[in-house]
């Protein structure tokens, strides 16, 4: 992985390399931004430029497979792995995934392993592995680079372990730490890295990325780009994976029927509760990923409402009629709409139980789906 190879950020990518030709890369740092804006391709770079300073040396692959290179990842106890498992048990699997999709997602890294149904965690085993190999020298004599993705999953034992490295790290050594939730890291350790900020990616940058690196066709990119609201890995995932989508469709679309019935007829409140049960037996990812569909849904919808068509791209796969649904969608009921799922986003998240999450959820939105615009 090089520069070259992520997609836009390029004002960080020249933050980096001036800080490089100024022999003045920090020997902490944290990356901060959804894994689709780029944090793991540009840790992977800047660890390539650490370790191969000749260009002709700083390929794809060349980063993962150099000796001085080091990872840390999220994990959990599996099948036929230990019961304490860290990133090693696991390492043949995450390099292999992360040569082909860089900009994969926590659920793509645990559906690979099969933990879909758990956290991902690393735990002291893993701070204690990751200490054991940066106290060895590096092979090259040049330098150690370790990456710790998605560093809010250490959990606190782990995490105070690696605040004493961030401290006082080996000679040559160099941490870079990813993560999408800053506000679940020790305050010590972020206070301690430097940190650098990942924003959204344009539509064109990941419209021109889908063409050439996904082979598909203008208009193809042009609508996945369009609703992956500046993040790869949601549009890697779409145009990886249609059917997903059509069968969020189908669920919102029995969503929104229940609760339009549910203020009027008392027994329809039942069956919410039955279709709350249903979504709830999916995983917690699939859950959210299905919340965060219905935002985007009820946006559309809005626009489509105040005709600003230039920004409507949604294309229903079923015979559901935005046209009709729109009029119900305005600004006296959006914000109470945005809110209520975002924290039911929230509180899943958090392992809250998901049914009555939902629930609840669809109770408040059959009371503001009926406020007058």
């Amino acid at each position: 992985m090089t520069f070259d190879d992520i997609i836009g950020q390029d004002h960080l990518k020249k933050h980096l390399k001036v800080c490089y030709s100024n022999n003045r890369m920090p020997h902490a740092q944290l990356y901060v931004g959804e894994t689709g804006y780029g944090t793991l391709p540009m840790a992977l770079a800047c660890a390539n430029l650490i370790l191969n300073s000749d260009p002709s040396r700083q390929t794809y692959s060349s980063v993962l497979q150099h000796p001085d290179f080091h990872i840390a990842v999220p994990v959990n106890n599996n099948k036929g792995k230990p019961s304490k498992p860290t990133t090693s048990d696991f390492i043949k699997t995450w390099l292999n995934l992360a040569k082909s999709n860089p900009y994969m997602d926590l659920k793509t890294w645990y559906a690979e392993i099969g933990i879909e149904k758990k956290k991902g965690l690393m735990s002291v085993h893993e701070a204690d592995r990751i200490a054991n190999e940066l106290a060895l020298k590096p092979h090259s004599g040049v330098a150690k680079v370790i990456v710790i993705w998605c560093a809010d999953k250490l959990n606190t034992q782990a995490a105070n372990k690696l605040l004493k490295l961030i401290e006082e790290p080996p000679e040559k050594t160099f941490l870079i730490l990813t993560t999408d939730k800053e506000e679940l890291l020790l305050d010590t350790i972020k206070s301690r890295c430097q940190r650098l900020y990942f924003p959204r990616l344009s539509q064109e940058a990941i419209r021109e990325a889908l063409v050439n690196r996904l082979s598909l066709d203008s208009s193809q990119a042009d609508f996945v780009a369009q609703q992956a609201d500046g993040n790869f890995s949601i549009a890697y995932n779409l145009a990886q994976n249609n059917q997903e989508e059509l069968e969020f469709e189908q669920w919102f679309i029995d969503w929104v029927r229940l609760v339009f019935q549910a203020k009027k007829n008392k027994q329809v409140v039942m069956k919410l509760v039955e279709w709350s049960q249903t979504i709830s037996e999916n995983t917690r990812d699939k859950q959210i990923r299905f919340l965060k569909y219905c935002l985007h849904f009820f946006r559309q919808a809005l626009l489509q409402n105040y005709q600003a068509n230039d920004l409507v791209y949604l294309k229903t796969q079923t015979k559901f009629s935005l046209d009709k649904f729109a009029p119900f969608i305005h600004g006296n009921n959006i914000e109470h709409i945005y809110t209520t799922i975002q924290e039911a986003i929230f509180h899943i998240d958090r392992n809250v139980n998901s049914k009555m999450v939902i629930t609840d959820t669809s109770i408040k939105l059959s009371r503001f789906i009926h406020m007058k615009a």
